[in-house]
């Protein structure tokens, strides 16, 4: 068969490749061009940006788990003036396509945010982080409420024409409910999953391990966890799915792209494998080759057809 044809369009957004750093393990600057292969990725999505500065949570702010990371950073970031200044006309000569992760504490900050990107030029997407509290709310997370949800995503719409990923949170009872407010206000793709919370506890101190007691964890632990989030999602909204947790081979990213993901991204595993997207690239393609398998779009969803779609 001919070469297989690993492009995908991700709500608008097309990539040369569906493999894609995720937002937080490369950071904001060029900087990670020193230590990871950027070659097979399609893009990169940027550390969050807020409107103003963030000082993050005090440490310790990392933990190393049996299987996976925990991590409470707390978002730390220079702000959006920084990031166009300094950041931006760095990302933008690194040769992936560019989408910037977005974090605020109200709606309006999300809002201005997205406009600033937008007007800046150089960015190629925009992702959403519901993660946060909303101070407006009592400190809600947007992402844990379909209504906030809606709010956010709607505001932010308003703003920007760029294509646009919601990332979803896996800390609720039902994910699906907020992929489709995330749809009905206008998301392009959907991310998903974000970090699931958790913490540990130094028997030594006696104390919580981190400075903040809670935090994220991610990596090979949650890989079960984002995959049923992801299939369960697929079957509920018509826009495209972008999968990550856990992922650390081109076994898991196709099991995600076969769960319903258009594209994958690759997180906490850069860390101890940066040769990761170029090892996942060549898995994908050796696969469709062994299998006959053209276009990667082929296998999307594929797990959902049932064993009469082989007959």
């Amino acid at each position: 068969m001919t070469k297989p044809d690993l492009q995908v369009n991700l709500g608008g957004l097309w990539l040369s490749t569906p493999i894609l750093a995720a937002s937080g393990p490369i950071g904001n600057s060029q900087q990670y061009r020193e230590r990871f292969s950027t070659r097979a990725l399609g893009a990169i999505i940027v550390k969050g940006v807020s409107l103003e500065p963030w000082p993050g949570n005090p440490p310790p702010r990392l933990a190393e788990t049996a299987s996976g990371v925990l991590n409470a950073i707390g978002l730390q970031n220079p702000g959006l003036k920084h990031f166009l200044e300094q950041d931006l006309p760095q990302l933008t000569s690194a040769g992936p396509r560019i989408i910037v992760n977005i974090v605020g504490r109200t709606v309006e900050e999300y809002a201005q945010v997205a406009a600033g990107l937008t007007g800046a030029g150089g960015v190629d997407g925009i992702e959403i982080n519901i993660s946060c509290p909303n101070i407006k709310a009592g400190g809600i997370a947007f992402g844990t409420d379909p209504d906030q949800t809606y709010q956010v995503v709607k505001a932010v719409r308003r703003q920007t024409s760029l294509p646009l990923l919601v990332k979803l949170s896996p800390n609720v009872a039902d994910v699906t409910v907020l992929a489709k407010a995330a749809e009905a206000a206008g998301a392009d793709a959907l991310s998903l999953i974000n970090t699931i919370a958790g913490m540990l506890i130094d028997i030594e101190t006696r104390r919580p391990l981190l400075g903040n007691t809670f935090g994220g964890l991610s990596g090979r632990a949650i890989l079960p966890v984002a995959l049923k989030m992801v299939w369960q999602t697929a079957e509920a909204v018509k826009i495209p799915l972008l999968g990550m947790g856990g992922i650390s081979s081109a076994r898991d990213a196709l099991q995600f792209i076969m769960a319903g993901a258009r594209a994958v991204a690759v997180g906490t595993a850069l860390f101890y494998n940066h040769e990761l997207p170029d090892e996942i690239y060549r898995g994908l393609a050796d696969y469709m080759v062994e299998h006959n398998v053209a276009a990667l779009g082929d296998l999307e969803g594929i797990a959902h057809k049932g064993d009469d779609y082989y007959e």
